[in-house]
């Protein structure tokens, strides 16, 4: 048996180290079972376990949530008679996302003043403390030693084959395409009220019209009833009078929860509550149906020019072009100057000494795994993409305002058409009650010409409103939606109704 102490290793010197490493091995696992215990005490039981939140995860509502400014103080007195322009003023004073694009822009415009930070030098001011203490010669000789000082650091940049400049560039880039994109979040704000607000405008008509068929239908009846009084009609006239005006009410009735609804949705879109009490003015009777006089090809142009999220988009491959001249530039040396200016203290102020260092380094990069290069392959393949994705946005553009243009045209036309058939179907209908009232025509007749005049006034409130919705829309495709002073720089909320768009 070969003994363990032949060779100088002891049992006790042996086992340890093994029995230390055991007791480590037992810890971690220990630790490990705590840890995992803890992670579960912080997350829920299992897969398919609701998480309970401690009291500390639940945040009021009111510490997350912006105040917002409500209804200005100047319309308060007109909430029974808004404008399209106060509605758009209130609904940009309340939407989260202008607040947010617009701290975006100014996020950007922090980035900006950073990257121009790189044309200045850096100054520094460090102060340090030192106890140091040691022995020589075999520790003969032994030494306490207390430093103390401050300092000054300074470091330029001369030269960098444009790096800085491809970095500025970039910012200044990124804070034109969140200006631009700035720009687009009101327009879409705008365009979401417009359409509330017309549609709106649509219910508000559309109940009104349901009451002129409900009086007609009422009168109706009235005319039945006394032809059957007189032996010039039987009772099954009065019947399908009376059903003809249970219809129309009815109908007035739908129309008025669907009114109820609209209004509401108008007043989420100004970012109020849904109950606000509050009213608007009415469909116009007459519209300009001639209001754009612009061809199709002038749209296009004006589109490609104004509108801002295809700005956003060209600023963002500008972006990225900027971006892939930084990374060539980490590809070729850089020169900067840098010196420290300090003074250390031995143990007292009477015992010092001066420390003084200028230098003018050149860096020329030799060899980094490749990952330079690669940088530079990676920013090109983003500035690729970038530019097709303006591209593609600018042929999005051109056949949203190719679309719009020709769904105005359209409502154009039925807005004209419209009112041709109103007026007949109005003439129309006093000459059969007229006809009805003498004894010459039927109830049927009669019926059949009033549903067609019914149906003839939806017709027409909805060629109105489509109208609007429609000059509205071309507007925000072609970038118009949201006009603003080139004198004052002061912005305002385009009336699709009042905006001739020259």
């Amino acid at each position: 048996m070969v003994s363990a102490y032949k060779y100088g290793f002891a049992p006790r010197r042996l086992f340890r180290p093994a029995a230390l490493i055991l007791l480590a091995a037992l810890g971690t696992a220990g630790c490990t079972g705590v840890m995992r215990e803890r992670l579960g005490s912080r997350t829920p039981a299992g897969p398919g376990v609701q998480w309970v939140p401690p009291p500390a995860a639940v945040t009021p509502a009111a510490d997350t949530v912006s105040k917002t400014a409500g209804v200005p103080g100047e319309y308060l007195e007109d909430l029974r008679s808004l404008t399209l322009e106060q509605v758009v003023d209130i609904a940009l004073g309340n939407n989260p996302e202008t607040r947010a694009s617009w701290a975006a822009a100014r996020a950007a415009a922090a980035g900006l003043n950073s990257e121009l930070g790189a044309y200045l030098p850096t100054l520094s001011a460090s102060a340090n403390v030192n106890r140091s203490s040691g022995s020589v010669a075999g520790g003969r000789f032994t030494y306490n030693q207390f430093v103390y000082g401050p300092s000054l650091s300074l470091s330029y940049l001369l030269f960098d084959f444009g790096k800085r400049g491809a970095e500025v560039e970039s910012a200044r880039q990124a804070l034109y395409s969140r200006n631009w994109t700035h720009n687009a979040t009101l327009q879409g704000v705008v365009l979401q009220v417009e359409r509330a607000y017309f549609q709106y405008l649509y219910a508000k008509a559309l109940f009104q019209a349901r009451e002129v068929t409900l009086r007609e239908a009422e009168e109706n009846l009235e005319a039945a009833g006394q032809r059957q009084k007189a032996g010039l009609a039987t009772v099954a006239d009065v019947l399908q009078a009376r059903t003809t005006r249970s219809q129309a009410r009815l109908a007035l009735q739908d129309v008025e929860g669907r009114l109820k609804t609209i209004r509401g949705a108008l007043a989420t879109a100004m970012g109020l509550d849904p109950d606000l009490e509050y009213d608007t003015g009415f469909l116009p009777d007459e519209l300009p149906a001639e209001a754009v006089s612009q061809t199709v090809d002038q749209l296009l142009a004006e589109a490609e020019s104004r509108r801002p999220d295809l700005a956003a988009a060209r600023s963002s491959a500008l972006e990225a072009e900027a971006r892939v001249r930084s990374a060539r530039a980490d590809l070729f040396p850089s020169l900067s100057l840098s010196g420290s200016l300090g003074r250390d203290y031995f143990d007292s102020r009477d015992r010092y000494s001066d420390n003084k260092r200028a230098a003018i380094s050149l860096e020329v990069p030799l060899f980094s795994g490749f990952s330079n290069e690669h940088e530079v392959l990676k920013a090109e393949a983003e500035a690729d993409q970038a530019r097709e994705r303006v591209q593609s946005l600018k042929q999005k553009v051109m056949l949203d305002v190719w679309t719009s243009y020709y769904e105005l045209k359209t409502a154009s036309q039925r807005l004209e058409t419209s009112r041709d058939l109103l007026a007949s179907a109005d003439e129309s209908y006093q000459v059969s009650l007229e006809r009805y009232k003498a004894g010459a025509g039927s109830i049927l007749e009669l019926l059949s010409v009033q549903a067609a005049l019914e149906e003839a006034r939806a017709q027409d409130v909805q060629a109105r409103a489509d109208w609007l919705l429609a000059i509205a829309q071309l507007a925000h495709d072609t970038g118009t939606l949201w006009s603003y002073d080139e004198k004052t720089g002061s912005p305002g909320a385009v009336q699709p109704e009042k905006e001739n768009m020259k």
